[in-house]
């Protein structure tokens, strides 16, 4: 590994880098949703492939995030961050040129397994370029991309779907990717100090488990019962293999407190609800209303600046007096705003959006606070991976049961009713977050 230090205008470059790819992958992630639709009106195939071209890129996201971390302390974390981009790219070039649904849904499934390779990167070789007070101020630039890339995704593929084509929603990967690639010299290869033996049987029981437990789910028709309770013995079976296994995914330790595991489903219940609702809506008015992608994404930049604004006022203002309680607060705004509108219809989108956005960041800043806040020393790379990974799969799973059953109803009224329920479920689930130091 080398051992000279890169001089401070170069770090900087090489944070860019870094904050390029990874807003890169997130823009990914959402930038679909709006474009969705139309994809489906030129490629031949079914409805219920509509959540699969969201659906397809997060799963594997999900399933590889704690591998892909692992990947990079064994071989170094520029040689993978670079292996994923490549990936992403040649994924990417062949979503664009896809002549059918299923070509399309099997490269995004690729693109998720490279963002797996990329994303987990980020942060460790952060800590190899900057030390001291540059290494907060670096971290801190993490969050503003997200936000972001959350505000501009939906607009972004709103635009470019009616300006040029589908098509280019992924096209634009290309040249940003490869600018990435070339720029990826300024980085400074890193690994942990103690190679980390890999789980492959556990990488791939979580990869089964988790498809076979959502894919019945999209599934309009119905649900396969079979498939469901076939994915969650898999899943069963991964969590004893992980108290077996010498070099496990996940710190079995983490389940030691309930604090944790509370953690974990609220995550998987609030990112179902907030992707499902950003499935949802574009989904409704395009394909029920005949809206333009255009408007379709431009509808939902109420709720993305709604997200923007709470998180940064949440952040500086509220959880600093009020800690983890905020969480409830930012939850029964997203609640009150799916029941508005269940009760009001699309005429009250605008309003209404903005209010689950404004739930959506009043809930995020505190819970992921609340969520680390027991967490020990070397636990940390674990917990994170973990709640990551619980994340996208929560994206997933929303995806899947709210645009599964807007899909199999016909009506957005059944999706947003199950919103609001996943919702005050949510807010039960993080009830032990509430006891911990970040509410004091």
């Amino acid at each position: 590994m080398p051992t000279t230090t890169i001089r401070h205008r170069r770090r900087w470059a090489a944070l860019a880098v870094l904050l390029t790819a990874e807003a890169m992958n997130l823009l990914d992630a959402t930038i679909v949703q709006v474009a969705g639709p139309v994809i489906h009106a030129d490629l031949p195939g079914p409805a219920a492939d509509v959540p699969w071209f969201s659906a397809a890129y997060t799963l594997p996201f999900a399933a590889f995030l704690i591998t892909g971390g692992r990947l990079g302390d064994v071989f170094g974390r520029a040689r993978v961050f670079k292996l994923g981009v490549a990936g992403f790219v040649l994924a990417s070039l062949v979503c664009a040129i896809a002549p059918n649904a299923g070509l399309l849904i099997g490269a995004r499934a690729v693109q998720g397994a490279a963002a797996a390779l990329i994303i987990p990167q980020t942060i460790g070789l952060i800590r190899a370029l900057f030390d001291g007070g540059e290494l907060a101020k670096a971290l801190g630039t993490i969050g503003p991309v997200m936000g972001l890339s959350a505000v501009t995704g939906p607009l972004l593929g709103g635009l470019l779907t009616q300006a040029v084509s589908w098509r280019a929603v992924f096209l634009v990967n290309v040249p940003l990717g490869l600018a990435v690639l070339l720029a990826a010299r300024l980085l400074r290869e890193d690994r942990a100090a103690t190679r980390p033996r890999l789980d492959v049987t556990g990488t791939l029981l979580v990869a089964a488990g988790a498809g076979l437990f959502v894919y019945p789910l999209i599934d309009p028709a119905g649900t396969n019962w079979g498939l469901l309770a076939a994915g969650a013995a898999v899943l069963v079976v991964f969590g004893f293999h992980q108290r077996r296994v010498a070099a496990p995914l996940v710190e079995p330790s983490l389940f030691a407190h309930r604090g944790f595991p509370a953690a974990l489903a609220g995550s998987l219940l609030f990112f179902a609800v907030m992707t499902g609702l950003m499935q949802v809506v574009p989904m409704q008015l395009q394909l029920g209303l005949g809206v333009d992608v255009r408007t379709a994404g431009l509808t939902l930049m109420p709720l993305s600046a709604g997200l923007a604004v709470s998180s940064y006022f949440a952040g500086a203002r509220l959880v600093p007096k009020f800690g983890a309680r905020v969480m409830f607060a930012g939850l029964a705004l997203l609640t009150a705003g799916l029941l508005a509108a269940l009760a009001l219809g699309a005429g009250a989108y605008p309003w209404v959006l903005a209010l689950c956005g404004l739930g959506m960041g009043a809930f995020t800043v505190p819970f992921f606070t609340a969520a680390l806040d027991r967490v020990r020393p070397h636990e940390t790379g674990s917990a994170a991976g973990l709640l990551n990974a619980v994340q996208q799969l929560g994206g997933t799973l929303g995806v899947a049961l709210l645009g599964g059953l807007y899909l199999g109803t016909g009506t957005a009224a059944a999706a947003l009713g199950l919103g609001a329920a996943l919702a005050v479920a949510a807010a039960i689930a993080v009830v032990p977050l509430a006891g911990g130091r970040a509410a004091r």
